[in-house]
């Protein structure tokens, strides 16, 4: 892919969430910090932009891409109904590190996900959703070369990826530094397929 020019800005710059939402709605792509560990985002809606991620990482295509929102009515546009335990779980454990597979609305493009379902999930992390709030729910994949070790900071950040994506939002080491705990509630009980900070015990027990 052709170089970019990689900027980088603190989360303490008053112009970081404007400077992103600019770069955000041009088509491009921004790494940032979240609870668990650093995001590449791109406007979800924009499928030119969500290939950007991919070329980014060098990520296969045919790994779907979750999304991030700044609370749950936020992602009510991505999924295609929501039941009652995914909402059990998204009172519960939202914002936290918990990503939940739901049915797929017709608004989220094949290139993020070009499976009937989609990830989704709400950071706890101020900063994150400040930015979510004013660009929207994004396209968001972790901030690494695909195959690599996820990275917690914005060095760790800058080390993979510069030249590959247009701006880099230092916020520190991430407070997680591990991915989130993915789970399936698209069948009838749901289903574990990442293990993360959020064990499994905790999620069957707030379902019961």
């Amino acid at each position: 892919m052709p170089a970019v020019k990689t900027q980088v800005v603190s989360t303490t710059d008053k112009n970081a969430v404007q400077l992103a939402l600019q770069i955000l709605q041009a088509g491009g792509v921004v790494a940032f910090p979240t609870d668990t560990v650093y995001g590449l985002g791109a406007i979800y809606s924009d499928p030119d932009a969500v290939l950007k991620l991919y070329d980014a990482k060098d990520r296969p295509g045919e790994k779907a891409i979750p999304i991030l929102g700044a609370d749950l009515d936020s992602l009510a546009e991505v999924a295609a109904g929501l039941n009652d335990a995914t909402r059990l779980l998204a009172k519960k454990f939202w914002p936290g590190p918990l990503t939940l597979l739901v049915p797929r609305a017709p608004s989220v493009p094949d290139e993020v996900s070009s499976y009937s379902t989609v990830a989704v999930r709400v950071p706890d992390l101020a900063f994150t959703r400040d930015l979510l709030v004013v660009c929207g729910p994004l396209a968001v994949t972790s901030a690494n070369l695909s195959g690599g070790k996820s990275t917690c900071s914005a060095q760790e950040v800058f080390l993979d990826l510069n030249g590959r994506v247009d701006l880099i939002i230092d916020g520190g080491i991430t407070p997680g530094g591990t991915a989130s705990t993915v789970i399936d509630c698209t069948a009838d009980k749901p289903i574990l397929l990442r293990e993360g900070p959020i064990a499994l015990a905790e999620i069957e027990k707030a379902l019961h």
